[in-house]
């Protein structure tokens, strides 16, 4: 049932967010990730290089991870930068079982922010 539930609420946020920002096409999860880095830095219209990307997504799975107790939120850098700390240890998973983590983490993340249902 859970799987279920997160499989659809998935499938959901993938298609709203690939609506609003891929014009249709289907997002992937690494896509996702992205966006989320750029909404928690807070800087939509920015241009960014291939380094920001890279740390952008490290935004993002410190973000989403956040709730599980892996990472805390440590201070904002002076070019508006978050950085966080790690907490706990990551557990050791196989590659299906971090990206199940990661598709529960942003659907937990959209429903916080009553983006899905």
């Amino acid at each position: 049932m859970r799987d279920e539930l997160l499989k659809t609420r998935w499938e959901t946020l993938q298609i709203k967010l690939s609506d609003r920002f891929a014009d249709g096409e289907l997002m992937d999860l690494d896509a996702i990730i992205y966006l989320v880095g750029v909404q928690e830095l807070g800087q939509p219209q920015a241009k960014f290089k291939k380094d920001d990307k890279v740390n952008l997504m490290h935004i993002a799975i410190c973000t989403l991870l956040e709730p599980y107790g892996f990472y805390e939120f440590d201070y904002i850098d002076n070019d508006g930068w978050p950085h966080f700390k790690n907490v706990s240890k990551l557990p050791a998973l196989k590659a299906g079982e971090q990206t199940v983590l990661m598709k529960e983490a942003l659907v937990n993340y959209f429903l916080k922010r009553e983006y899905i249902e």
